[in-house]
């Protein structure tokens, strides 16, 4: 799989249920449900947190995204420029439909998995184009994704965050943290500045008096 940055490439886990379904006569199966939801709070620990705002898929969907298993490139369920994956956002989220080969083993391994209900969640991997950040009052750290480019989606057995995107998250964090504490200093010294050059000026014009 191609990725276009892979120190920005992260993974993110949606806590949906995902289903399984028989169709047709040949009853093939069928893998459907939200790969993302809009506007549910994501908490990454350490005082941080992000959600992903409607739209954000908007301008990525028109690529070649593939489905996979666990984010493993090489088990492949299906690919949209195959027309076996389709994408599509709504005011819910992305939402997706996987046409499983019946003749792949590692695919109708995990449709057994999926009808004992032993895996039924999924994740996406993808890199941030545009978002938004808000600072709390008690210091956490709160990001609204607005524009992706999406890679891959995936059915997993663990949707969890991947210790390096909460890294890139924290190393974020610690330079927005930086760059607000000089922007305080330099605001602080700028004021002092002018208090002191009015204090100089003041008493110019009492000598004059």
């Amino acid at each position: 799989m191609n990725k276009a940055n892979t120190d920005t490439y992260q993974m993110r886990a949606s806590i949906t249920d995902f289903s399984l379904r028989r169709d047709g006569e040949d009853q093939h199966p069928v893998i459907e449900g939200y790969f993302s939801v809009f506007n549910s709070n994501y908490d990454m620990g350490y005082g941080m947190s992000e959600s992903i705002a409607p739209g954000a898929f908007a301008n990525t969907l028109s690529g070649d995204i593939r489905a996979l298993i666990d984010h493993e490139t090489r088990l492949v369920l299906g690919r949209t420029s195959a027309h076996t994956l389709e994408l599509r956002e709504d005011s819910h989220g992305l939402w997706g439909r996987i046409d499983v080969n019946p003749n792949d083993v590692d695919a109708m391994n995990l449709v057994a998995r999926m009808e004992r209900g032993d895996v039924n969640q999924c994740s996406f991997g993808f890199d941030i184009i545009k978002e938004d950040t808000e600072f709390g009052e008690d210091g956490s750290i709160h990001w609204t994704i607005r524009d992706v480019k999406l890679y891959e989606v995936s059915v997993v057995t663990f949707p969890a965050y991947e210790d390096t995107s909460v890294a890139l998250r924290t190393a974020q964090r610690d330079q927005l943290l930086a760059r607000k504490a000089e922007a305080w200093r330099t605001s602080m010294t700028e004021r002092l500045k002018k208090g002191e050059q009015s204090h100089v000026e003041g008493t110019d014009a009492q000598k004059e008096d």
